[in-house]
This record gives C-alpha cells, sequence and structure tokens, in this order.
C-alpha cells in the first residue's frame, strides 16, 4: 500500500501549480475540506492536491468558482454509490468512475449545480469517497451523445424521468407474468426475453413514429 503523503502549504501549493495567495483563497472560499492540524502547522494531503488539480481542469473548462463552490456542495450532499446500488451491484449494468472534470467534458459545460441535483435523484449519479460514480455507463454515453446533438441536459433529465416511470410499469408487467406462472429464482434467467421484448417495441414503436404524416 502507498505511503500516504501530507505537504505543507508551500508544497502543496507548488505542486498544484498555484500561488499560497490563491491556495488561501479557496481555502476561505470553502473550496477545500480543512487541513489536519499540528500545533500551528496544517498539513494537506494527496486529495487536496487533486481537489486542488480538479479546480484548475474546471476553471479552464469555463467553470466559476462560485460554481465550482456549488458543484462541491452538491456532491457533498449526494447519496454514496453503495446506496444507489443496494444489495450488489446490477446485474447488466456497468457502472462508471469520474473525476468532476471529466463529467464536465462528457456535458459540454452542462454540468450544473441543479442538473447534478436531478440526476442524483434520478439515482444516476453518487459518490464513492472522492470519486463520482454514474450507474450505467451506457446511459451515460447515450446522455452525452445526445447533448453533443444540441439537445440540452435539461430536457434529456426531463424525458429520463418520464422514461423510468414506463420503464417501472414495464418492468412490473413482466414480473408479474413471470410469477404468475413460474418461480422468482426464474427471473434473471427469463430478464433478457424481458429486455428482447421491450427492444423489439420500441423499435417497431420508432417505425410507426417516423411514418406519421
Amino acid at each position: 500500500m502507498a505511503e500516504k503523503r501530507e505537504y505543507r502549504m508551500e508544497e502543496l501549493a507548488r505542486l498544484a501549480g498555484i500561488t499560497v495567495r490563491t491556495l488561501r483563497f479557496y481555502r476561505e472560499r470553502k473550496l477545500l475540506p480543512p487541513p489536519r492540524r499540528e500545533g500551528r502547522i496544517a498539513w494537506y494531503d494527496d486529495g487536496h492536491l487533486a481537489r486542488l488539480r480538479t479546480i484548475t481542469a474546471l476553471l479552464e473548462r469555463g467553470h466559476t468558482l462560485s460554481g465550482i463552490a456549488d458543484l462541491a456542495e452538491a456532491f457533498g450532499h449526494g447519496r454514496d454509490v453503495g446506496d444507489l446500488l443496494g444489495v450488489g451491484a446490477p446485474t447488466e449494468e456497468e457502472p462508471v468512475h469520474l473525476t468532476p472534470e471529466e463529467l464536465a467534458d462528457h456535458f459540454a459545460g452542462e454540468a450544473t449545480p441543479e442538473n447534478l441535483a436531478t440526476a442524483m435523484e434520478l439515482g444516476y449519479l453518487g459518490t464513492d469517497g472522492g470519486e463520482i460514480v454514474h450507474i450505467s455507463r451506457r446511459l451515460l454515453d447515450v446522455s452525452s451523445a445526445l447533448v453533443r446533438e444540441g439537445i440540452p441536459l435539461t430536457e434529456v433529465l426531463d424525458t429520463a424521468k418520464q422514461v423510468r416511470t414506463h420503464a417501472d410499469a414495464l418492468a412490473e408487467l413482466f414480473t408479474d407474468l413471470i410469477l404468475r406462472h413460474a418461480a422468482a429464482d426464474d427471473l434473471p434467467r427469463l430478464r433478457p426475453l424481458a429486455r428482447s421484448v421491450v427492444e423489439a417495441e420500441l423499435s417497431l414503436a420508432l417505425d410507426r413514429r417516423m411514418r406519421r404524416p
């Protein structure tokens, strides 16, 4: 296991590529968690260094310090990814670990505190220590692709809420069908059949919609 490193203020500022004055300013704005105190000496660790590098990266991407503070507060109140996943990991979806700057890159500056709060309410985003976790790589890829096509992230998330309602109803229909004729233990084995039905019906529905005058 790597030894935990600690830094005094001057060394931390040098490693982060900022001035001590800037570091003090960030600390006053509560963009950094408090350092460990040993008498009059403040000790910072690699978590503080990572946070400073994240702040620099977000500033380079056009975020303001106020916006960065809001993002930090939003994630500070977010749910742990373990709470989102419940017991065990999803059986098919692959969670993705992201840094704040990677998340900002995915959504072209639309990773606002309001949008992040909505994503956390939907259970798409959680935290794992100092990292952000998106619960599904597929949903992350699709939502970021829609944003790149010019669709505002706010509308993507609003649509996701409606999709969630219909998806829950479809899952309930399929589960009820199976439980009327089989055992609960059969659900994992028959799950791909439910997905195939939904994908085929959605494909046909899109065909009908596009043929509509």
